[in-house]
């Protein structure tokens, strides 16, 4: 009986901020618990693991996801993107650096969901609305600037882009 109860694995690969990983994994094991624990990147953070404040954000084929409510075996063969891969070289991106600019980072724990959540709407739509920039950082809990700092920041990317 106890064989039966052991959780099924599952041999896995991820590609993660570029760099490939072969790991194995358990049926159960979320893919932030996989990117905290075995893979070590902790931008994205454990805090509800119910998927209700969004602050596990990371790119799983460039669109933003919770990543506590994905299994990691789902994302097998993804291409997974954290906060830790979006700087290249030490220079921080457009978004990251209007978020310094605008003080949209305050604590700085929702600051990786937001930048990632920004930083895939911005390639999906380069010029998005003031209403398509709070919808696509609504689902990111910030408990300190309101917001208001944060759509500023995208826009003003936006804006830049132009």
């Amino acid at each position: 009986m106890e064989d039966e109860l052991k959780m099924a694995k599952h041999a896995i690969n991820l590609t993660v901020n570029g760099k490939k990983h072969a790991i194995e994994v358990e049926s159960n094991q979320t893919l932030l618990w996989v990117l905290r624990h075995r893979i070590g990147l902790t931008g994205a953070k454990a805090a509800c693991e119910r998927g209700d404040c969004g602050l596990c954000t990371v790119l799983l084929d460039d669109e933003p996801v919770k990543s506590c409510l994905v299994l990691a075996p789902e994302a097998d063969e993804r291409k997974i993107t954290t906060i830790e891969g979006l700087a290249k070289e030490g220079a921080l991106t457009p978004v990251q650096t209007k978020f310094v600019e605008h003080s949209a980072l305050q604590c700085g724990f929702c600051t990786p969901a937001a930048v990632l959540a920004a930083t895939a709407l911005l390639k999906r739509k380069p010029t998005p609305t003031r209403e398509e920039v709070i919808e696509a950082v609504e689902p990111v809990l910030c408990r300190c600037t309101g917001y208001r700092q944060i759509v500023d920041a995208i826009l003003d990317v936006s804006k830049q882009q132009r």
